[in-house]
């Protein structure tokens, strides 16, 4: 029933806005995000040197944080060189005409989403604030701030840990040697955002969670009993993405994503343990 109260607006003289209502107010929201993206985006083109050498593609490169890391952790683990890796052969290659135009505008509307995804998640919790009760509006603080930290945790853990290890994996894979890998820019721009943004919104779960436990479609007791379960979807997506059949790197996507599962038990035990304390 908590749904209906999307649909309830405080302020007015009976407090219900009609459906249009409701959706002209999420054009608003939707219209100020998009404007807030946009002129982050114009001012990220300007810069190509620091979005494409710097940060795209960094981890073609040798000296990459991420590489060095991971060969001071095999060292440590009396492993030799087994996680030292970031030596690529392969080129990469602009095939069409407008393909290094529109892949600038690409990466700078990305890097506009990721920079003013604090902005947009203030307007995702302005809507959805009428639905909630008085006390939990006061909340709004530590939600952007929450659900900011957890979009940026996911987006640099897919940037420094997932895309490197997936980078590593099928720029090296040979079917024969016979065959050169050489990649089209556009296909590497591809893998490279979706793992990002992916992971920055897998990341959000504990805020996903929040927010379904409070609508009552779930509950801690729901996410236990099928742990078991989770943590096999868990370790399937940690082999999908780090194809290498190294051990090592698998755990190391494996674990972070089982804690957030944890977290979000927590997070929905919390949220059933204040609404029985409401009522």
């Amino acid at each position: 029933m908590a749904l209906f109260g999307l649909f309830k607006k405080s302020g007015t003289n009976n407090g219900e806005m009609s459906f249009w209502g409701h959706i002209d107010a999420l054009r608003g929201h939707l219209f100020r995000s998009s404007l807030v993206v946009i002129i982050i985006a114009v001012i990220l083109f300007c810069y190509p040197e620091i979005l494409f050498d710097k940060i795209i593609f960094g981890p073609l490169k040798t000296d990459f944080i991420t590489y060095r890391a991971f060969c001071k952790l095999s060292h440590m683990l009396n492993l030799g060189d087994d996680l030292c890796f970031g030596h690529y052969t392969f080129k990469l290659q602009s095939l069409g005409l407008s393909d290094q135009f529109t892949a600038q505008m690409w990466i700078a509307f990305i890097g506009g989403l990721i920079l003013g995804s604090p902005y947009v998640l203030w307007e995702v919790w302005k809507f959805i604030k009428p639905a909630l009760k008085d006390t939990e509006r006061k909340s709004s603080g530590v939600f952007i701030v929450s659900a900011t930290l957890l979009f940026i945790i996911g987006v640099s853990f897919s940037y420094f840990v997932i895309a490197p290890l997936m980078i590593n994996f099928l720029g090296n894979y040979k079917v024969s040697e016979m065959v050169e890998n050489n990649f089209t820019m556009d296909s590497y721009i591809s893998t490279v955002t979706t793992l990002t943004l992916s992971a920055g919104l897998i990341f959000e779960l504990p805020i996903l969670v929040y927010f379904l436990t409070k609508f009552g479609l779930v509950t801690p007791e729901f996410m236990r009993k099928y742990r078991k379960h989770a943590v096999v979807v868990i370790l399937i997506v940690a082999g999908v993405i780090t194809p290498s059949p190294d051990v090592t790197s698998q755990l190391l996507v494996a674990f972070p994503l089982y804690f957030l599962y944890e977290a979000s038990i927590f997070v929905s035990r919390f949220v059933m343990k204040k609404k029985a304390k409401n009522n």
